[in-house]
């Protein structure tokens, strides 16, 4: 069996920038897997009647995601003619290939950290109902998030966001692994060793300038998620 690749670029809303595709699209996906991404990075927010859907804003196309149903967001379309992906339409489709994995970011709703808890919780349940935990990585700014997602299924592969907790802290919240703004780490440089010592694993968000992402690499850090994939693939070649 193929396994995923192990080149530490993610794809950050998967590959849309270098041919102007829609964020977090299926066409964006698609891009990501066809370059070879490690991984291609996604946004669920969950409608007013509880349906995953793949997007970053909480608004799609002028619509409050949050506030409107499945049905009515539908009605509205990408500018390639997409509709909004459903999230289980999403990692279905990602899970038809064994390369690239897709790096699940729970949103925090707007409305309630109740709904940002409900997201979670159906999150987690649809990943182990398509039996997708293979493919999928949680990350989340919402720390409850992360501990309930930690706390529903005790292998699931969680990264926390924030930038506020040091590697012991998370390390002790049962996550896997690391995912700051790449500030937070040239901030505390201290925590890249410290990650390491705990056996956390290492990423930064979102790097797109070069001498940044030399430097990530020079640190050895395990993933680094970018806008600009296609060039950090080049650098992870002549390494």
């Amino acid at each position: 069996m193929a396994q995923f690749l192990q080149n530490k670029v993610i794809a950050h809303r998967g590959a849309w920038k270098a041919n102007k595709l829609p964020q977090n699209s299926m066409a964006s996906l698609q891009q990501a897997i066809a370059l070879g991404c490690a991984g291609s990075e996604f946004d669920a927010w969950m409608t007013q009647d509880g349906v995953l859907v793949a997007n970053h804003d909480a608004e799609f196309e002028g619509l409050a995601i949050e506030e409107t149903t499945y049905a009515e967001i539908r009605k509205k379309k990408m500018p390639n003619g997409e509709v909004i992906p459903t999230v289980e339409d999403y990692l279905k489709a990602g899970m038809k290939q064994r390369k690239t994995k897709l790096i699940f970011e729970i949103k925090s709703s707007k409305v309630s950290k109740a709904r940002t808890l409900e997201l979670t919780q159906k999150s987690v349940a649809l990943v182990k109902k398509l039996n997708a935990q293979d493919w999928v990585d949680y990350i989340s700014f919402d720390l409850d998030a992360c501990k309930k997602v930690v706390a529903m299924d005790k292998k699931a592969r969680v990264a926390y966001l924030n930038g506020d907790l040091t590697p012991q802290q998370a390390k002790d919240a049962g996550f896997w692994g690391l995912d700051y703004h790449f500030k937070v780490f040239q901030q505390h440089p201290e925590w890249i060793e410290q990650a390491k010592d705990v056996g956390l694993t290492l990423n930064a968000w979102t790097v797109n300038d070069e001498e940044v992402m030399q430097w990530m690499l020079d640190q050895g850090f395990d993933f680094i998620t970018t806008d600009e994939p296609a060039n950090l693939l080049d650098m992870v070649s002549e390494e």
